[in-house]
């Protein structure tokens, strides 16, 4: 259900860049402005990471196997970081179409017109931008996130080469126009090693957000009342889901029973604090054994004895 739900916001999106290219090119077309040409192209780059999103989408709903235990959720982060890449890539080329009417600049035709069709698929970009934008951190989607900020930088974008067509028009600096083009792809530039530098950082097996880190700690730390203590908190980020584990310190003297039942008890918890996916993964240990603090963090500590503590069988 969470990624049919994602699914309609891409379908949004693909619409959206349909409609916002056919309007940006028309007015490359009428008035031959490579700001509006640089424009357009950028949401061409759109329709593609639509696609792409979508694409990113259907293979990390797909459910865990035998091959990808943890699921596919990390397709997501291809898909931003496919995005980013292109962005790269529309950047380069609105620059090499840029520097030869820099060299010679070239009169344009049909301003008003050209600056109306511009700013109608601003708007649009716009309202789409703020709806994924806003959907994509309620539910924890780098896909509608990135796929978000991407229009959203369209919109500055677009904002920019109205600005600097209508001085172009005021003026009769042609000049400025290819000037505004490389502006804008530079501009282009920094927005795709934003999208690249995010999901390199989520291949890492980069942890989830602070915010969310003290929501969690704030909840075990009420625990202590409770004779219950914790170490060795992990957490990862995969796509929109979660994955956390903990170590729990309980009383040595509690039965299997009642340690199991509170571990999941707080597992509960934790997985309820969020609308998105979350596993939560708990070990119980003894919090009265100095053994117990011997394996905080990813790595157990070496004992000197490897004899020692352990249990007779």
């Amino acid at each position: 259900m969470q990624q049919k739900s994602l699914k309609q916001f891409i379908y949004l999106s693909l619409a959206a860049a349909v409609a916002t290219i056919l309007l940006k090119f028309y007015a490359f077309y009428l008035t031959g402005s490579t700001g509006f040409f640089s424009d357009a192209l950028e949401s061409f780059v759109n329709l593609i990471g639509a696609i792409m999103a979508l694409i990113m989408l259907t293979i990390s709903a797909k459910p865990a196997d035998k091959e990808h235990e943890y699921g596919h959720t990390k397709a997501e982060y291809f898909s931003s970081a496919i995005e980013g890449a292109l962005i790269v890539l529309a950047a380069l080329s609105i620059i090499r179409s840029a520097v030869p009417r820099i060299i010679e600049p070239t009169p344009l035709e049909n301003l008003n017109t050209g600056l109306l069709f511009s700013l109608g698929a601003s708007l649009i970009n716009l309202v789409v931008a703020l709806i994924l934008i806003e959907n994509g951190k309620k539910r924890n989607s780098i896909v509608l996130e990135a796929d978000g900020k991407h229009l959203l930088t369209d919109v500055w974008t677009s904002a920019g080469v109205i600005v600097g067509i209508l001085i172009v028009k005021l003026t009769g600096i042609y000049i400025l126009d290819p000037i505004i083009a490389i502006l804008v792809a530079i501009n282009i530039i920094y927005t795709g090693y934003q999208l690249i530098s995010r999901s390199a950082s989520g291949l890492m097996d980069a942890s989830i957000s602070e915010e969310a880190i003290k929501k969690i700690t704030s909840y075990l730390d009420s625990l202590k009342e409770k004779n219950i203590d914790y170490h060795s908190l992990m957490t990862r980020q995969a796509g929109q889901h979660m994955f956390i584990s903990v170590h729990l310190l309980v009383p040595g003297w509690w039965t299997v029973k009642k340690g199991h039942d509170y571990a999941d008890l707080i597992e509960q918890s934790i997985e309820d604090m969020f609308n998105v996916p979350v596993t939560v993964s708990t070990h119980i240990e003894p919090i009265d054994d100095p053994a117990s603090m011997s394996d905080i963090g990813i790595y157990r500590q070496k004992k000197e004895s490897n004899n020692k503590n352990k249990p007779s069988t």
